[in-house]
């Protein structure tokens, strides 16, 4: 069975297309759900209104799904919780 390890491992080849860093590395995905019958994983933007949402959560999508052995895969931001995945650093 597919662990949730596995599959955060593998979102670390999914890179933000106006950044260049992969979701994990810049904290994107919040929630990683495994059951029988669904995968379920919640991510932030890096910004509220990101233009690119449905590209990155379609790229989530398409990674997950080779490993889902026959789950259903869900894929879905958090808007309503957004807080923001990173600081600046301070100098």
């Amino acid at each position: 069975m597919v662990t949730e390890q596995q599959i955060r491992e593998a979102l670390k080849l999914v890179l933000d297309p106006e950044i260049g860093i992969s979701l994990i590395d810049l904290n994107m995905i919040k929630t990683v759900q495994i059951t029988d019958k669904e995968i379920l994983v919640e991510m932030v933007l890096t910004m509220p209104g990101c233009p690119m949402y449905v590209y990155m959560l379609e790229e989530v999508k398409k990674t997950i799904e080779p490993m889902a052995e026959g789950r259903q895969v869900i894929v879905r931001k958090l808007d309503e919780k957004w807080i923001p995945p990173w600081e600046t650093l301070k100098e």
